[in-house]
């Protein structure tokens, strides 16, 4: 149980985070679960173990106290963490009109900086040991203009990110950290005010995640792109 490895997710409460943290559970990984949402949190946590298997962390990503106290927690806890799952985020009204530019902020900050401060707690952690996995949230909106979206901006660095994090960590060839992107289309989840009907289960990502979690460490999945079967773009 102590040799059990560490995931570590950030916006873990609902949604992709939620449902990673269960599939990981069920395959034996303890778990350090991080939003901002407490109650739910911390109700998920205890659904999953309780202490010895998974624990609940307050944490606005967005904020890099907060980042920092959360990888702290997790090494206090459990001695190590074995891979990140940068997740949290959120989207906005298409339209350069739409919402308000404090909203605008709010979500550059949480998509982009949020992952890049999560990329920096964990990275001196995985380059000490030699070994780790960074595992990050973009989206098919990070692959493509979509008109009027500020949110697949921030998902089109984030894919940046991800590329560019894997550039450096091979600099060191001795180095075995390796980097996925995750990149959803449509997800029936809160993310959503009106969930699509046809969209892709939040379950169907946490697999996704999974595949690339449970790969030979000489194997780094670099990218995973899933839609839903009916999605035409």
């Amino acid at each position: 149980m102590a040799d059990d490895p560490v995931l570590l997710i950030t916006g873990a409460s609902t949604g992709i985070g939620a449902a990673t943290a269960r599939h990981a559970a069920e395959a034996g990984w303890r778990l350090v679960l991080a939003a901002r949402s407490e109650d739910k949190l911390q109700k998920l946590a205890d659904e999953l173990g309780g202490s010895e298997r998974a624990i609940a962390q307050r944490c606005d990503v967005a904020q890099w106290d907060d980042q920092e106290a959360l990888f702290k927690a997790a090494v206090d806890a459990f001695g190590r963490v074995d891979a990140i799952f940068a997740n949290a985020g959120f989207g906005a009204k298409r339209g350069f009109l739409e919402e308000t530019p404090d909203f605008w902020k709010s979500m550059v900050e949480t998509n982009v900086t949020g992952v890049a401060f999560s990329i920096r707690a964990a990275l001196p952690h995985f380059n000490e040991r030699g070994t780790g996995h960074f595992v990050i949230t973009s989206s098919v909106a990070g692959r493509r203009p979509l008109p009027g979206s500020l949110y697949a901006a921030t998902k089109h660095a984030v894919t940046a990110m991800g590329e560019g994090l894997r550039q450096e960590l091979r600099q060191n060839p001795d180095g075995r950290v390796r980097v996925t992107l995750i990149e959803p289309g449509l997800v029936a989840t809160p993310f959503f005010d009106d969930p699509p009907e046809d969209g892709l289960e939040a379950e169907d990502v946490a697999r996704a995640v999974m595949y690339a979690l449970e790969q030979p460490e000489h194997v780094d999945v670099n990218e995973i792109l899933v839609r839903p079967t009916a999605q035409r773009t």
